[in-house]
């Protein structure tokens, strides 16, 4: 895709979505990044019906420690890698008391270090908590990139540092969320619907669905680790 059609592209999607914000439920960084751990290979909705009751009782690097692993796992075991996912929010949140004093690290480079934080969710921290402006490919920002033609690559990085050299600075934080959800809702993977696309004029998809009728796609790339 052309970089003035790229520009046109995330233009349109800035239109038709312009309020796009995360769809996790939290209330600072320390519950934003337990969410997005917890969000990975998992839906948005699961991750907020779970972390309801976690989050009461455990708001803060502190609780979370004292509620200990097996207390965590109780509440998240709707979720996929709950076993994992509970270990790693206790791991971290010790070591965010152990080296951060408690608080979330407003740094890339620390954000990583912790356990189970890897690229995607540093970038979804850095974005919403602090106002940075990253990309995180997801899933679903992985499969627009590749099937549209506006940010192919092999890898999620390949596709991160194409969106961030084709995306305008002052709009890269909100194109973000202006993607993720365009995914979520309309470029889905298995069935994209075309017809409802407020960028499909620049997409470079040969098998567009021009109606609810058309026949489905089946996307063959596989979703991104973190």
């Amino acid at each position: 895709m052309p970089l003035a059609d790229a520009r046109h592209f995330i233009e349109a999607l800035a239109l038709a979505n312009p309020d796009a914000d995360s769809e996790l439920t939290f209330t600072d960084p320390y519950t934003l990044l337990v969410a997005v751990v917890l969000s990975a290979q998992a839906t948005d909705a699961s991750v907020n019906k779970a972390s309801v009751g976690l989050f009461a009782d455990a708001p803060d690097p502190a609780a979370m420690v004292a509620l200990g692993e097996a207390g965590i796992a109780a509440h998240i075991r709707t979720i996929g890698l709950w076993r994992a996912k509970a270990r790693n929010v206790l791991a971290l949140s010790r070591t965010l008391i152990e080296t951060h004093g408690g608080a979330v690290p407003d740094n890339r480079e620390a954000l990583e270090a912790l356990p189970g934080v890897g690229r995607k969710t540093a970038n979804v921290v850095l974005n919403v908590a602090f106002g940075h402006s990253t990309m995180a490919v997801d899933t679903h920002i992985f499969r627009i990139g590749n099937r549209t033609g506006l940010a192919p690559g092999a890898t999620p990085r390949a596709v991160e540092d194409k969106l961030v050299a084709r995306i305008p600075p002052t709009i890269l934080r909100p194109a973000h969320h202006w993607l993720i959800l365009h995914g979520r809702y309309v470029c889905k993977a298995r069935a994209p619907e075309c017809w409802r696309c407020a960028a499909r004029e620049w997409c470079r998809y040969k098998d567009k669905r021009v109606s609810p009728g058309s026949p489905a796609d089946a996307d063959p790339l596989p979703p991104p680790a973190d």
